[in-house]
């Protein structure tokens, strides 16, 4: 079973490991100030803050990146599935996003398939060396 980076637990492949870290709760003027010049429904602007933001997780394995790849795969050939529902954050919660944009994308989808299409060139190698191994093993 692949652990979890962090915890002593099972990792669980959550897209939040791809957008949680534009959260600027209590860092607005730092993280905040630093990605409020940015337009996440710009395609420009998502490329530069995905490359730099999203896929910037050295601290996941060629393994974890390889599930979290997967997983976003299964979840992007859901047509069903809602994307904005990652982005909407119950007033209760300790968390915030950079800007307006992020509460409502106008494709959060396309977000992360922007992700994925970028992911899977930025990870290659990782995904290449993980897919030769037997997962059942991890």
């Amino acid at each position: 079973m692949l652990r979890h980076p962090f915890l002593n637990e099972e990792f669980e492949a959550e897209l939040m490991w791809f957008i949680g870290v534009f959260g600027v709760y209590d860092r607005e003027e730092t993280l905040g100030a630093e990605l409020e010049v940015y337009d996440p429904d710009n395609a420009t602007d998502r490329a530069v803050l995905i490359n730099k933001y999203s896929l910037n997780l050295n601290y996941l394995s060629y393994r974890h990146k390889f599930v979290l790849i997967e997983a976003l795969a299964e979840k992007l050939s859901d047509q069903s599935y809602d994307f904005q529902s990652l982005f909407g954050i119950d007033e209760e919660e300790a968390a915030s996003w950079p800007r307006g944009e992020w509460y409502e994308l106008k494709d959060p989808r396309g977000f992360l398939q922007d992700v994925y299409t970028l992911a899977l060139e930025a990870w290659e190698s990782d995904l290449h060396k993980a897919s030769l191994e037997d997962q059942s093993t991890w």
